[in-house]
């Protein structure tokens, strides 16, 4: 059979020469292991290295002036970022987690009032949803408009912000954590040099 004159020629044909190509391509990647497809959603599956928060959280609180508290999360539960903002005319510390599940789970720590630290934690609408007591300390409950949820405890010195899309058992996990957490003591930071 002749060929195609190269005027008949439309996407169609496009098309069934690329779909050969791609499973080519798709199969060498799968080969040569520079790609993966993770059936379990666990925090397992997460290749990227695991956040140092001992560290992270040493260092704000060295620099902000509020106490910050170092929790020990459940096995599996895998810390993978940490940073510092400005909220206010203060700062808030701030270190994620994949929890066993794989959903995502922020820890907020600042000395801001609740209403700053909720909306920094959802820069849209979030809706109250009442209060629940875990760990003999009430917690605040709020669903944001982009369906996560925020709860957020009053220490006195310092307000506990937790935001995920992960159900109340996570919720409920890290603010035990928090809640069981010792304050970082002053007398163990880095003294500056020079």
């Amino acid at each position: 059979m002749a060929a195609k004159p190269r005027i008949l020629t439309d996407h169609k044909d496009m098309i069934w020469s690329l779909i050969p190509l791609i499973a080519i391509c798709a199969i060498i990647a799968v080969v040569s292991g520079n790609c993966s497809v993770g059936l379990t959603g666990g925090a397992s599956d997460d290749k990227t290295p695991a956040y140092d928060v001992r560290a992270g959280l040493t260092a704000n609180a060295a620099s902000l002036p509020f106490p910050v508290r170092l929790p020990e999360t459940p096995q599996g539960w895998k810390p993978n970022t940490g940073s510092t903002a400005g909220i206010d005319a203060t700062s808030v510390s701030n270190t994620g987690y994949l929890t066993t599940d794989g959903a995502y789970m922020q820890l907020s720590q600042t000395n801001a009032p609740e209403d700053s630290l909720v909306g920094y934690l959802s820069p849209g609408q979030a809706l109250g949803r009442g209060t629940i007591t875990v760990g003999e300390k009430q917690w605040v409950q709020y669903r944001t408009d982009n369906d996560r949820s925020i709860w957020v405890a009053n220490l006195g010195d310092v307000r506990i912000g937790l935001y995920s899309k992960g159900g109340d058992g996570d919720f409920t996990t890290m603010a035990m954590a928090v809640l069981a957490a010792p304050v970082i003591p002053r007398s163990a930071l880095p003294v500056p040099t020079g």
